[in-house]
């Protein structure tokens, strides 16, 4: 006998509905417009007593857990709605590892992304209207043009970097001057930063990484930007830029669009999730750059022809052009418009760069065990997910509703070899670290599994660099 419990309710609620309608060979319970049928032998008087005193404790289950539910949701909102200086840190509170149902967790979701969005207002307000961001001892002015009249919240971000490098700082201030009238999309906000330094590798250095983050941040915040629809693009050393960032912050962007840059050490394998324009004219011959364009096409054809679902790209070697291309490269912008980013990928290439990252998509490492040039490749694909490859001794793996199914077991395989089977729990403590870490709703994950030493998994671990 397996009766659902939404059954169970339905019969105390309406138990005036209920009749018993008897046969020689089954007992059926009729209410409404639904009937269950009961196997013969609870005709008897005795076995109908229990089976009623079984409703009954079921339908005292249902309701316990509708009350932790109801009773977990207003202890947030409590906890929310106290002051700041006033509250004790999250991982102190109860309900914030208390497991909470797949219906509920977009609620949770939205108010906790509600609560971080205002105390990130309050950092970087200052920063938006100054149109100048800082990191340590960085600067980085940005200048920006809105274009079309989307509604707030739907609005595209284009991060478009100036080239320059090795020169001037008067050089390099015309060169951003020139960068935030080069492109003009039909819609969206166009954001042309300045470079903090005046180096050859203006674009790649450490500090790039969390002054972006900044700016998308902020963008959200003050100008009604739709994180998933972020783009990155630049030209000359920016796009030098756009090779390097692309690769190691991919999970920010909808798209990239390289324009008459060089790649560096930058590998076409780490551009598996990010849609990626390359436009190089055929006679810019420095540095060999045509020649890594013609290099970087054959290599990303390859790698869609053995990873389908990855590596969408479109290369444009422009004939008889030189560093200038006219502006041919301008329908790559529109290009790129066709893409919104996806934080729930069903695979993951993630080649680390000697800028560390801690995280790619809903994989994260300690950043202390980040290595150069070492490759995590994983995939989540109904409720199984695949370590293939992974040099860390501690990996995170994010988990939310819409990547598996949370009624039924997750598997976890490293290599293919079974490490982990059992239902996971979602809780609010997951989303609050999730956010705090990085301002980004999509990736406020309620799931963690610890994979330690490739080979035992921690559900839903405690973190140590958080409060």
């Amino acid at each position: 006998m397996n009766i659902p419990l939404p059954y169970f309710r339905i019969l105390l609620t309406n138990f005036k509905l209920l009749k018993l309608v008897n046969n020689s060979d089954d007992v059926r319970l009729q209410f409404s417009d639904s009937m269950i049928v009961l196997p013969f032998y609870l005709q008897n008087p005795c076995f109908k007593f229990s089976f009623y005193l079984l409703l009954l404790g079921s339908f005292v289950a249902c309701n316990s857990n509708q009350n932790v539910q109801s009773t977990q949701a207003s202890t947030l909102d409590t906890w929310l709605a106290t002051p700041t200086n006033k509250k004790t840190p999250f991982s102190k509170q109860a309900f914030a590892f208390q497991s909470i149902d797949s219906g509920k967790l977009e609620s949770f979701r939205t108010q906790l992304y509600t609560d971080r969005a205002i105390s990130l207002k309050t950092t970087l307000k200052t920063a938006w209207e100054a149109k100048a961001f800082q990191y340590g001892s960085f600067k980085m002015p940005i200048q920006y043009r809105i274009f079309g009249t989307q509604p707030y919240g739907k609005r595209s971000l284009f991060l478009s970097m100036h080239g320059g490098g090795a020169t001037s700082a008067a050089i390099n201030d015309q060169q951003w001057y020139n960068q935030i009238k080069l492109y003009q999309p039909k819609e969206g906000l166009y954001l042309a930063p300045r470079a903090p330094t005046n180096s050859w590798n203006l674009w790649h250095q450490a500090h790039i990484d969390p002054l972006f983050d900044q700016i998308i941040e902020a963008a959200v915040l003050f100008a009604g930007v739709d994180q998933n629809r972020v783009y990155l693009t630049g030209y000359s050393a920016g796009g030098d830029g756009t090779f390097q960032l692309g690769a190691r912050m991919s999970d920010r962007f909808a798209a990239a669009a390289m324009m008459a840059g060089h790649p560096n050490e930058t590998k076409a394998k780490a551009m598996r999730n990010l849609p990626f324009a390359l436009y190089m004219g055929a006679n810019d011959a420095a540095y060999d750059r045509n020649k890594k364009a013609w290099a970087w096409k054959k290599d990303l054809k390859e790698l869609q022809l053995d990873d389908p679902k990855g590596y969408q790209h479109q290369v444009q070697i422009v004939a008889n052009k030189g560093h200038w291309m006219d502006r041919v490269d301008t329908s790559g912008i529109v290009w790129m418009q066709q893409f919104e980013r996806n934080t729930r990928v069903q695979k993951i290439v993630w080649l680390q760069d000697d800028v560390h990252q801690e995280q790619s998509y809903w994989l994260r490492i300690p950043l202390h065990l980040a290595q150069t040039g070492q490759k995590i490749v994983a995939t989540c694909v109904d409720n199984q997910i695949n370590i293939e490859s992974n040099y860390s001794d501690s990996l995170y793996v994010f988990l939310d509703e819409k990547m598996i199914n949370l009624k039924q077991k997750v598997t976890l395989l490293v290599q293919n070899k079974l490490v982990f089977d059992q239902k996971v729990v979602a809780t609010p403590y997951n989303m609050y670290y999730n956010l705090q870490r990085r301002f980004d709703k999509d990736m406020a994950y309620p799931i963690c599994l610890l994979l330690v030493d490739h080979k035992k998994v921690v559900l839903n671990p405690r973190f140590n660099d958080l409060n």
